[in-house]
């Protein structure tokens, strides 16, 4: 079988290649090829009021945090400077003074 991606419309399997677009001959979709690529690459992270958080940002922690395996807490206001994002469930990469290297979900902060 092909590994054209599937209509982005109807959800169709049966796709194929024309020239520099996908087709779709169940709903007559077209879609161009690099739109498939771009997608996957392009995530973006909001924080908990909805504002897009990038590399190097610093943040604040809205809620006492746990950490897992140990009995400290992460306290609400806490400053976070030069954040990382990465993939995953807990999206932000950072290290928080007095505890250390950490990963955070994103809705648990806000923009600073």
């Amino acid at each position: 079988m092909s590994n054209f991606p599937k209509c982005p419309q109807c959800g169709s399997e049966y796709t194929y290649e024309d020239g520099e677009l996908y087709v779709c001959p169940e709903c007559a979709h077209e879609w161009p090829k690099n739109a498939a690529e771009s997608a996957d690459e392009t995530k973006v992270v909001k924080d908990a009021n909805g504002n897009v958080l990038q590399d190097g940002d610093s943040i604040t922690v809205i809620k006492d945090l746990k950490v897992k395996g140990s009995s400290l807490v992460v306290k609400v206001g806490t400053k976070v400077k030069n954040i990382r994002l990465v993939d995953g469930d807990h999206d932000i990469d950072c290290k928080i003074d007095g505890i250390g290297a950490m990963k955070l979900k994103s809705e648990f902060v806000k923009k600073a």
